[in-house]
């Protein structure tokens, strides 16, 4: 190879591989709306709701009470867990009916804002993962186009390297 062409091929510039390494740590608003709509029920699509909408951590959710909401001026007390900056939070019209029609649901004095179904005890950290993981698992098979959440899991289960090299000639 002489020289020059020696030159040429060291100053060309390698071409660019661009790697997407940053991967989405957030849900989009659609993605948050598929969720809710694949709710059980409309204290679960509630809940799911507001912590998205307030930036909610599950401990702040789950210990909300009565006395933070003002229906009637559409606002909420965020009391913030871990040291972080209370705040009023406007609620909108659509979280002002649900919770309206939550209240009704509940007896008379009734402290905290979610509670379980079968206990009437406040909603447990637990409780609020099975529900938001069954939801998305929900809108997920729907999304996919299952009819059944089974598929979607047993999909999701599937080793790939089955199908290595299946389309060889």
């Amino acid at each position: 190879m002489s020289k020059s062409a020696l030159q040429a091929v060291r100053t060309e510039p390698a071409p660019a591989i661009v790697l997407d390494t940053h991967r989405r740590e957030y849900l989009t608003e659609d993605e948050v709306e598929r969720i809710i709509k694949h709710a059980a029920g409309e204290r679960d699509r509630l809940m799911i709701l507001m912590a998205y909408r307030h930036g909610l951590r599950v401990s702040e959710l789950i210990n909300l009470t009565w006395r933070q909401l003002d229906l009637d001026a559409g606002r909420l007390e965020v009391r913030r867990a871990k040291g972080g900056e209370d705040g009023q939070h406007p609620i909108s019209g659509r979280e002002i009916r649900g919770l309206r029609k939550l209240r009704r649901q509940q007896p008379i004095g009734a402290r905290y804002v979610f509670v379980t179904d079968r206990t009437g005890a406040p909603m447990t950290r637990n409780g609020f993962y099975k529900l938001l993981e069954k939801a998305a698992a929900a809108a997920l098979a729907a999304y996919l186009g299952h009819a059944n959440v089974q598929n979607t899991k047993r999909y999701a289960r599937m080793n790939a390297t089955r199908f290595d090299g299946i389309w060889r000639d």
